[in-house]
């Protein structure tokens, strides 16, 4: 057995009985629901943990059981999916919703769950851990970083043969009992996240198997998990109008595909636009600008991409030749956190 394989051999029983000890308190470690695992685990894709709790919580009350969200109307899914970001998440745990009602219920295994849409090796492994006990690791970011720093590998994590590599590691040592099986891929998950921290120096004092740390004993933990560099993101300059008729707003609604797919947002154009100019996009749109209340900027980043955002609250007059639809209060349309300061503005200028 080489070091590497030795280290993580003896990493289950400190971490297991360090994570029944210590574990935050989190709903969807008190089920072995596969529904409400797996709503939890989309939920966290690229979102924090303390950001998802209220949603959660909301999203099953308003759709307790699989047939509940298979059934509901897209509207209100994507408008209690409002801020989460990442859309495609909600219209596939939608389309799984229904699949999985149409077979009579989850199916148990790992290769069974990779079958429906949005779920993919992590997802599966997760749920048919916890669910149903199964021996499959699921390996995330925290996982990556744990088991790099563990056996102080410098492989670039971002390459698929290092998941891989990683990923057959930890089924090595996944632990057989029933009990030790669900939780041993939340444990690894725990301590990526609460000890084995990124964007910072671990706190190897806390950590329950420090001891085992090749990383810590070589000093190498700080420099792990070994990634490549990103690509820089691409900025992207758009004026963006509140306008206002008669105490209503205009929305619009984004294409069928792409980024924010579907969504409703406040009309805008490509570039950023003086006043002047931006009267003249108004008046293209069938619209008479008639008063200019504010003018505000805003900034958000997507993976790949920045919105450098002009905006523009004004009341106008005319009957539009774009198809808007006029509201008078946003309760019932999702718009995206992408817009989050003018959605603000907006339901302050509705409230005026």
């Amino acid at each position: 057995m080489n070091e590497n394989a030795m280290t993580l051999s003896r990493l289950p029983p400190p971490l297991l009985a360090w994570y029944r000890a210590s574990a935050r308190d989190l709903p969807w470690r008190k089920t072995r629901d596969p529904y409400r695992i797996w709503v939890s685990e989309i939920m966290l894709q690229q979102t924090r943990v303390a950001a998802v709790l209220g949603y959660y919580a909301r999203f099953l009350e308003a759709f307790p059981t699989v047939e509940a969200l298979a059934s509901a109307p897209e509207e209100h899914l994507m408008k209690l999916w409002e801020g989460l970001g990442y859309y495609s998440r909600a219209r596939n745990l939608q389309k799984a919703a229904r699949l999985v009602t149409e077979r009579g219920g989850f199916p148990d295994t790992y290769e069974g769950l990779l079958e429906l849409p949005g779920i993919g090796d992590y997802t599966a492994s997760a749920i048919a851990s916890a669910s149903f006990a199964r021996r499959e690791a699921a390996v995330d970011g925290n996982v990556l970083r744990v088991i790099t720093r563990l056996t102080d590998d410098h492989s670039d994590v971002a390459l698929p043969q290092t998941k891989k590599a990683i990923r057959s590691q930890v089924q090595e040592i996944f632990p057989e009992a029933g009990a030790d099986t669900r939780i041993f891929n939340q444990s690894l998950m725990e301590l990526g996240a609460v000890v084995c921290v990124p964007n910072g120096p671990p706190k190897c004092l806390l950590c329950p198997v420090r001891d085992l740390c090749l990383g810590r004993a070589r000093g190498t933990a700080e420099s792990l998990p070994v990634k490549a560099p990103k690509k820089s993101r691409r900025a992207e300059e758009k004026t963006v109008f509140l306008l206002l008729r008669r105490g209503q707003i205009a929305l619009r609604k984004r294409p069928a595909s792409g980024l924010l797919a579907g969504l409703w947002e406040f009309p805008n154009v490509e570039s950023a636009l003086d006043e002047p100019a931006a009267a003249v996009a108004v008046r293209a749109w069938g619209l008479e600008p008639l008063a200019w209340k504010r003018r505000l900027t805003a900034k958000h980043i997507f993976s790949h991409v920045e919105w450098h955002m002009t905006g523009y609250t004004l009341e106008v007059s005319g009957e539009d030749s774009a198809g808007f639809t006029w509201v008078d209060s946003l309760k019932h349309h999702a718009v995206p956190s992408a817009f989050a300061r003018y959605r603000e503005e907006a339901e302050h200028a509705l409230n005026e």
